[in-house]
């Protein structure tokens, strides 16, 4: 139990044996010589007459040395056995608890409610290995490689030199016995460590953004997260969006080589930072799983990516890269380390998409859901069970902050919540790192040092709630809006929401114009996938990406980001894509399912459909100037304002 199972032995099989046989999922490390504790398991006493059988007391061997000699050092709950000792000797009722299945449940309900099912590609299998002879002469890896294949029934591993040089070390250190780390998915040897380990190794999930990079450390035991971090892209010197890096690449000889190896070295430098913060050994990483759009899937892979600059778009690859990890620049962790990279679905759809896809299975809903995972160039899914299409849209880099005259990335200090009253036009906001909003008293003294991408959104959608922006864009003067923060910055006005010493936080004519480019290039994606769909509105949305769990539905829809829907559906799934990339790296079967998921999503080019141009167009105003929003509306009243009129005594110049 629990899996029902059931089979007939013969007297003396030990309780881990059969469970193999019957392919029952019970851990071992050891294969079975009583020393890693991994095969604990629960035997049944009494009647059981749903199964029709009786247990008896002595249906399992008595305790033996192995097991006393276990509990004395390290304790067993009572009525614990290990199944590689305890042997049957009549009919049992065996429960496997569940620290002691292969396949062990996770949920990570900050990303996503999706489970994570571990059964990670990297799994450790301790080995005692003959001694050389001089009557029989062999080399140390040939007789790992028979040990391997007698003791597991693992042939054909490949093992790379650099886990090579440390065989012999190992070998005599622990005196015969080591324990090999097996990454099963390349069926290659990726560590090897003197005697017993159990610790389970350690993997990494990285999120290669246009913008951002993220990452995870996991423990690929039990699925738990050790330390998470991020930092900037360097790419960005080389161009703030993906067709600015392609056409540096383009215009300077060897410009792809230098940005290939500035984000290597980004990410090597990320990962020592990560197992710095967990205290734990870099060696001890010995898996990466990474997604990454199109262009940033080239230029890590060291792929020039002009072609993706040109039509068609095409890919060099868009099939699931298996790779040393070394390849792709992250050196400081295991030697033998290997890389994941998800598939890719389309010249401007990438792994990341994929890896949304796979975290939030669309395919499995009844639902007509629309997904979109918002950066530097947003993906977006929408379907069900029964279709799903996939395109991107250039949004630029205005939602993570950039091109905002104020604006930063997400860090401490940063504006991220921002209200206006809609009687005074006063403002009030949350800055990251406070729990605090800034009419409290205790606020004073808080640092501010930004906007970013969720702030930026937050205030231009209440401003338009407020009455301080009309529908297509523009910010009223103080004479029009009520209120003395509407400044005049030359030809246009600004609404300030700050102001200190030395310094002030102003939302800007421009900053209005680059969100409103954003979104109109996001909304026309999301319309297109409709028309092709063949349906005028969703049923369900999920925001994904690094800021879709820190807005509203309600602003996301008021400034036309997403088609309409009724609130409450309308949901966050945080770092999709992360958790995407987490659950490649902690089972195998998540790898098979979105290599099969990619190769049924339709895709489609936003860069030659017709309409995508009249649908950019018309959702330039906020939220749209021709879709009527009924769900929207039932919530808010917009007000009908419009700042774009002649003043007295002169023209406005068009």
């Amino acid at each position: 139990m629990p899996s029902g199972k059931r089979g007939t032995f013969a007297a003396g099989t030990p309780v881990l044996t059969a469970a193999r046989q019957l392919g029952v999922d019970l851990d071992s490390v050891c294969g079975g010589r009583g020393i890693c504790s991994k095969c604990q398991v629960q035997p049944g006493t009494g009647a059981f007459p749903k199964l029709g059988l009786t247990v008896a007391p002595d249906a399992l061997s008595d305790f033996n040395a192995v097991e006393r000699r276990y509990d004395e050092k390290r304790g067993l709950k009572p009525g614990r056995r290990l199944g590689c000792q305890a042997k049957i000797q009549g009919d049992v009722v065996i429960d496997v608890p569940a620290e002691s299945q292969v396949h062990r449940q996770v949920v990570r309900k900050a990303a996503s409610d999706h489970p994570i099912i571990m059964d990670p590609a990297t799994r450790l299998h301790f080995v005692t290995v003959e001694e050389p002879d001089m009557d029989a002469p062999s080399g140390d890896l040939e007789r790992l490689r028979t040990a391997l294949r007698t003791q597991w029934d693992l042939d054909d591993l490949a093992i790379p030199l650099s886990v090579l040089r440390g065989l012999q070390t190992a070998l005599r250190k622990g005196e015969w016995q080591v324990t090999v780390a097996v990454d099963h998915d390349s069926a290659s040897v990726t560590a090897i460590w003197p005697g017993l380990r159990t610790a389970a190794p350690l993997g990494l999930a990285i999120d290669l953004g246009s913008t951002t990079i993220a990452a995870h450390l996991c423990d690929l035991g039990d699925g738990r997260v050790l330390a998470s971090g991020g930092v900037m892209n360097p790419q960005i010197r080389f161009g703030e969006d993906l067709m600015s890096r392609v056409s540096y690449a383009m215009m300077n000889a060897g410009g792809d080589v230098e940005m290939t190896g500035a984000v290597r070295a980004a990410l090597d430098a990320l990962a020592l930072e990560l197992v710095a913060e967990a205290g734990v050994a870099a060696g001890d990483v010995l898996e990466t799983v990474i997604v990454c759009n199109p262009v940033m899937h080239h230029l890590l892979i060291g792929v020039d990516p002009v072609e993706l600059g040109q039509a068609p778009f095409a890919l060099a690859t868009s099939d699931a890269l298996r790779l040393a990890a070394s390849e792709v620049g992250l050196a400081s962790i295991g030697a033998g380390a290997r890389a994941y990279i998800l598939p890719c679905i389309a010249g401007h759809v990438g792994a990341d998409a994929a890896a949304v896809a796979l975290a939030q299975a669309p395919d499995e809903a009844e639902a007509m859901t629309l997904i979109v995972d918002v950066g530097t160039n947003a993906e977006l899914i929408l379907g069900n069970r029964d279709r799903i299409l996939a395109c991107s849209s250039p949004t630029g880099p205005a939602f993570e902050g950039a091109q905002i005259s104020a604006g930063q990335r997400a860090a401490p200090g940063a504006i991220e919540r921002v209200e206006i009253d809609p009687a005074t036009k006063e403002p009030r906001f949350r800055v990251i790192g406070s729990e605090l909003w800034s009419d409290d008293p205790a606020f004073e003294g808080t640092e501010i040092t930004g906007i970013c991408g969720s702030g930026i959104i937050e205030a231009v959608a209440e401003m338009r709630m407020a009455g301080l922006v009309d529908a297509k864009g523009l910010i009223g003067s103080a004479e029009q809006t009520g209120t003395a923060r509407a400044i005049p910055e030359g030809r246009t006005h600004s609404y300030l929401l700050w102001e200190g010493e030395d310094r002030r936080i102003a939302v800007t004519q421009g900053d209005i114009r680059a969100i409103q480019l954003a979104k109109s290039a996001l909304y026309a994606g999301a319309r297109l996938l409709m028309d092709v769909a063949e349906i005028d509105s969703v049923e369900r949305v999920t925001l994904a990406g690094a800021f879709g769990a820190h807005i509203s539905p309600k602003h996301a829809m008021v400034l036309g980001m997403i088609p309409d829907a009724a609130l409450d559906h309308v949901t966050s799934a945080g770092n999709a894509a992360g958790h995407g990339a987490r659950m490649a790296l902690c089972n195998r079967g998540a790898r098979a399912h979105v290599e099969d998921l990619v190769r049924r999503i339709e895709k489609i080019e936003t860069a030659v459909a017709p309409r995508f141009q009249e649908h950019f167009v018309n959702a330039n105003a906020i939220p749209h100037a021709t879709d009527p929003f009924p769900n929207l509306m039932s919530e808010v009243t917009l007000p009908q304002v419009s700042f774009n009129v002649a003043t007295e005594g002169r023209r406005r110049r068009r």
